[in-house]
């Protein structure tokens, strides 16, 4: 079978870094327009309901999605202490933690991949490392069987000793992967039965940028994840996302109980494949296959915020983001005001706590306030944003 198109880590173009007071600037004038018009992403009847439907559910407007539970493990690549390591990414108690952080914590997000004998896992990096006796090496988690997967790190058998976890940072040094909370690698499985009920799961399908996937072993993989989720969900709702155009829209045709979300960086990395080059493209993707939502990295949207509408009402697509920026309160706010309906971030509690204050300016509003009373009301909440250029500093992708 013929390989689907799929880019390759070296058919990135990588732009320039963005200029910190640029960005700054740019957001300044972003919040001054959203605050004359606050509904710019549809109008004040679809806005209700959108408020409506979120209040019967207990939750602000917009929904906070824990980043591999409790925040990525960032180590010596991230200059905030705050995401450098507090517990354990993608584990049993990051997951946790997030459901006990905050009310406002709707989901938590974490990334899937398939061992060699068809166990789904949970893991982000497509290699993991271990050192024995002085040396480093490096394995394909997909090469694994389960059991060689689970050996590495601390183990839930305290008699047993892990192998010692190591990671490859982006700029090729490979580190002590050391946290102040540790737990055990886990299983999809595990997570269904372990983790609080009260969150919600949203399901990044993770693959190797390096690799060209036929249909064929993306089916494969795609039903062993299928496969834990039917038997084990138990009615929890669930997202699936994926920045894999192929499998992004095959598991759509696979299945039709829960939504499909398209990851992509919008433009700011620019890929050979241009399904996955734009804000544009990843709508035309969403559209011809039927998915639900896209999930952007939160730069591309703040240069394009009039794409909001164009995701929102007339594609009719849910948008979500992820990305540093999303860890400034600042910057999530004007999103809260343009009209995004998630934010993917690292500093749980802070901003779970930061979007409870400013969603909350809403609800003594009546359906009489013009926009202007509740324009500023939001904006008491919080007060007047005002954006530091030191919050853009480390504005990198997640």
């Amino acid at each position: 079978m013929a390989p689907l198109k799929a880019a390759r880590a070296a058919d990135v173009v990588r732009p320039a870094k963005p200029d910190p007071d640029i960005i700054a600037a740019e957001l300044d004038g972003l919040l001054a327009s959203c605050a004359a018009a606050p509904r710019i992403r549809g109008t004040e009847a679809m806005a209700a309901a959108r408020d409506a439907a979120a209040a019967a559910e207990g939750r602000p407007p917009l929904v906070v999605v824990g980043h591999r539970g409790k925040g990525m493990n960032a180590l010596a690549s991230c200059p905030d202490p705050r995401v450098r390591g507090d517990v354990r990414e993608n584990t049993l108690r990051a997951f946790n933690g997030a459901a006990a952080a905050h009310p406002a914590v709707a989901y938590v997000e974490f990334d899937v991949q398939v061992t060699k004998d068809g166990c789904p896992v949970i893991f982000h990096d497509n290699f993991i490392y271990t050192e024995q006796n002085g040396e480093i090496s490096g394995k394909r988690v997909t090469e694994l069987c389960l059991d060689e997967f689970l050996a590495y790190g601390p183990q839930r058998n305290q008699e047993k000793a892990g192998k010692p976890l190591l990671r490859k940072l982006k700029d090729g040094r490979i580190l002590r992967w050391d946290v102040r909370s540790e737990d055990a690698l886990c299983t999809l499985r595990e997570a269904f039965q372990s983790v609080d009920r009260r969150v919600e799961f949203n399901v990044e399908l993770k693959f190797d940028d390096d690799l060209v996937y036929t249909e064929e072993s993306l089916t494969g993989v795609l039903q062993a994840v299928l496969k834990v989720v039917f038997e084990h969900a138990n009615g929890r709702p669930i997202i699936f996302s994926s920045f894999q155009p192929d499998a992004a829209q095959l598991i759509r045709r696979l299945q039709d109980k829960y939504p499909v979300y398209f990851l992509t960086n919008g433009g700011t990395q620019i890929y050979a494949d241009q399904r996955r080059s734009s804000l544009e493209e990843a709508v035309r993707l969403c559209v011809a296959g039927g998915l639900q939502g896209i999930v952007s990295e939160v730069r591309a949207i703040l240069r394009q915020p009039a794409a909001v509408a164009k995701i929102k009402e007339e594609a009719k697509l849910s948008l979500m983001t992820y990305g540093q920026l999303n860890n400034v309160p600042e910057v999530v706010y004007v999103q809260h005001l343009m009209g995004v309906d998630g934010v993917v971030v690292d500093l749980v509690r802070e901003i779970a706590e930061a979007v409870s204050a400013f969603s909350a300016a809403r609800e003594p509003c009546s359906e009489a306030c013009g926009k202007g009373e509740r324009s500023e009301a939001a904006t008491a909440a919080v007060g007047t944003p005002s954006f530091s250029p030191r919050s853009f500093s480390g504005s990198s992708p997640s």
